[in-house]
């Protein structure tokens, strides 16, 4: 009876048209909000952070990104693992200081704070993304996956190659050198567990509500019209040049930061081909199918689905059962797998659905119809 729509009353054009309609969803909004920032970072400790938190936090920005072009614009891409490389080697070469040569004089530009090399490392990938969406104005559908795909491979052999890249290191290792917002280690060895957490927060916190707003406005009904039908959508003048390429670089944008989030503040050091290969472009298509397409609330449920599903199995069945870890490991391939195809089949919106199907049934119960 309290998730009810009567009695809360419109006065303006921006009351009807806000992100949460419903006051319960508002409030309930607010009190996540008011319990991550000033609750949760009380609780944490190291391993709660490193195993559930971080990943989650990091996983939710790339999944939103993947989202927005896949579920949303309706453009198949298979290489996020790729642009997640591009935000991480990015972001580290910002961190570290960039050497660059005019008119064969080399200078080096001095290292920029954490915060604005995570969003420069968004920026450059955002760039590259636009770069790789070009084909999307000619082919579609299957051969579109196959040129993102070509692009997933292309970007972990170049920074394989591309001494440049990672300074020139004998190993091919990137590692995060410490730094800080306001005097707080947030990458490097001396982290504390809420600092990290906090600053990944801010991060999902902002993208999430300007994601949310995106695919409520024009922009995003101009991407559902793609999707949904791209020569009808030309006919009504949509333009779907405009269309497509702002859906590559914003999906590369969040992609980008996820990546630099990922290997900075998350793994600390990263090798391309370990930690941005194939397998994370399936990873993060996985939780947009999971979680549900065309739903920034899926980008978050099949995240944590994902992330929880591994800690869960290792607890349980290695934890308590004493299975050996490699048949754990194996069988959580098995359900990721036949969930997938169950959700493709009997409830393709993934958990997003279930999840509106459940708030109408709260909106109109006790009644039938």
């Amino acid at each position: 009876m309290f998730y009810r729509e009567a009695g809360d009353f419109k006065t303006s054009y921006q009351d009807d048209g806000q992100t949460f309609p419903i006051k319960f969803d508002r409030y309930r909004y607010y009190a996540v909000l008011i319990f991550a920032f000033a609750i949760v970072p009380f609780m944490l400790n190291d391993y709660w952070v490193n195993a559930i938190f971080l990943p989650f936090l990091i996983y939710a920005i790339a999944a939103i990104g993947l989202n927005i072009l896949v579920g949303y614009a309706g453009q198949v891409s298979l290489g996020s693992g790729g642009f997640m490389a591009v935000g991480a080697y990015a972001c580290y070469k910002f961190m570290t200081g960039i050497d660059i040569w005019i008119g064969g004089v080399q200078y080096a530009l001095p290292p920029i704070n954490i915060f604005f090399s995570v969003i420069l490392a968004g920026l450059t990938t955002a760039f590259v993304g636009v770069l790789f969406g070009l084909p999307s104005l000619r082919i579609k559908g299957f051969y579109l996956a196959v040129a993102t795909l070509a692009a997933q491979f292309f970007l972990v052999w170049l920074f394989n190659k591309w001494e440049w890249a990672y300074n020139y290191s004998a190993s091919g290792q990137i590692n995060a050198p410490e730094r800080g917002v306001f005097g707080v280690a947030v990458t490097g060895p001396a982290t504390s567990a809420w600092a990290t957490y906090l600053f990944c927060l801010v991060f999902v916190t902002v993208l999430a509500i300007v994601a949310r707003n995106l695919t409520r406005g024009s922009v995003g009904r101009k991407w559902m019209a793609i999707r949904d039908m791209d020569i009808a959508a030309e006919i009504i003048g949509v333009d779907p040049l405009k269309a497509k390429l702002t859906a590559f670089a914003v999906s590369s944008f969040y992609i980008g930061i996820a990546g630099a989030l990922f290997f900075a503040v998350y793994l600390g050091a990263a090798e391309v081909g370990e930690a941005f290969g194939i397998q994370k472009s399936f990873l993060l298509l996985f939780m947009v199918i999971i979680g549900g397409l065309g739903s920034v609330f899926g980008s978050f449920a099949g995240a944590a689905f994902l992330v929880l599903l591994p800690v869960l199995l290792k607890n349980v069945l290695v934890g308590t059962l004493g299975w050996p870890t490699d048949i754990a490991a194996h069988l959580e391939f098995v359900i990721v797998g036949a969930l997938i195809v169950i959700f493709l089949i009997a409830e393709p919106h993934g958990l997003a659905q279930l999840w509106r199907v459940a708030k109408e049934k709260l909106r109109l119960w006790p009644f039938p119809h």
